[in-house]
């Protein structure tokens, strides 16, 4: 068993955490069906503490892309868009965000559910939570993940990721309750198995982090040979996630851009506040990103996933 940062016992800890989950009126059978049982997770633990750390500078963006954004994923993104499209044109109406986009991030996340996976997410929540490095992060999706019982959820249902993330948009057991929805009126939010449920939940946690309807992600841009992209870098630092702001320009509308000899690609509003993106430098690829883009990073905070998201979804629109 590999050390825990906290010296109590993991019973023990599950006994306070039982606590805590009655104090937020989570019901004791559910308590008793969520935790009895577990015992620590040690693969868990070494999954978590084997994260990558940070690198000196940032890997190149394009061999990322062309195994993210690759024939195949597309080719099964664009079969889901068009065997879907009558129900992701209503889920698109209602809540404002285009619907390639809904579809990318089910195929990033899962590969449009066919892997979503095999961990009992109490075990490796409480194990999280124990270990202790992020406890108040992961208890508290711990209880949430007890609520989702109390709300009907059977418990044999709860298996995703080893960090806690499940059902085939990978949401978060908070999340989950926040803003999974019902989409094909069956009463419940079902984000397991119903694909429905799924691009609506993903829909509505678009519309909730502030998608800003009839406006794209981004755009390819043109940028002048010469152009010093370091004298626009922007000086905004993310306080919750590290340096993903690296390698973005300042805020500048189109027709600013334009004016400096930056050309969108795209169709994209003149008044529409982006940011240049050239991420491996000189004579490589740029795309001027909107405030949308920020919404995807909400979604997943990486640079690499927002910009997968982004491209596979123009690659299913097409």
């Amino acid at each position: 068993m590999q050390a825990c940062a906290q010296s109590e016992t993991f019973p023990a800890y599950l006994q306070q955490v039982a606590s805590h989950a009655r104090t937020q009126g989570v019901s004791d059978s559910t308590i008793a069906s969520v935790l009895t049982g577990l015992t620590p997770n040690d693969r868990v633990i070494a999954l978590d503490t084997a994260q990558p750390g940070r690198q000196a500078a940032p890997p190149a963006l394009a061999p990322y892309i062309s195994q993210h954004v690759a024939p195949s994923i597309i080719e099964r993104g664009r079969a889901r868009y068009a065997s879907l499209s009558s129900i992701s044109s209503q889920i698109e109406r209602r809540y404002g965000v285009p619907a390639p986009i809904l579809f990318a991030i089910w195929g990033h996340e899962t590969n449009y559910g066919s892997y979503t996976g095999d961990f009992d997410l109490a075990r490796s929540l409480a194990t999280l939570a124990w270990e202790g490095r992020r406890r108040q992060l992961f208890e508290g999706e711990l209880i949430a993940l007890m609520k989702m019982v109390d709300r009907g959820v059977p418990r044999s249902q709860l298996k995703g990721s080893w960090a806690g993330a499940f059902g085939y948009p990978q949401f978060l057991p908070s999340v989950y309750l926040r803003l999974a929805v019902d989409g094909d009126g069956d009463g419940r939010p079902n984000i397991f198995t119903s694909p429905t449920d799924t691009i609506a939940s993903i829909a509505n946690y678009f519309r909730d982090a502030g998608w800003r309807p009839g406006e794209p992600w981004g755009v390819r841009a043109s940028v002048p040979g010469g152009f010093n992209v370091d004298a626009y870098a922007t000086k905004l630092v993310a306080p919750s996630c590290d340096r993903v702001h690296a390698r973005h320009s300042q805020w500048k509308t189109v027709s600013q851009w334009r004016a400096l000899g930056v050309s969108p690609q795209g169709a994209i509003g003149g008044n529409v506040l982006t940011s240049l993106f050239q991420p491996d430098g000189p004579g490589t690829p740029a795309w001027l990103l909107t405030g949308n883009y920020r919404v995807i990073l909400q979604y997943n905070c990486s640079n690499y996933y927002a910009m997968s998201v982004g491209l596979l979804a123009d690659e299913i629109s097409r």
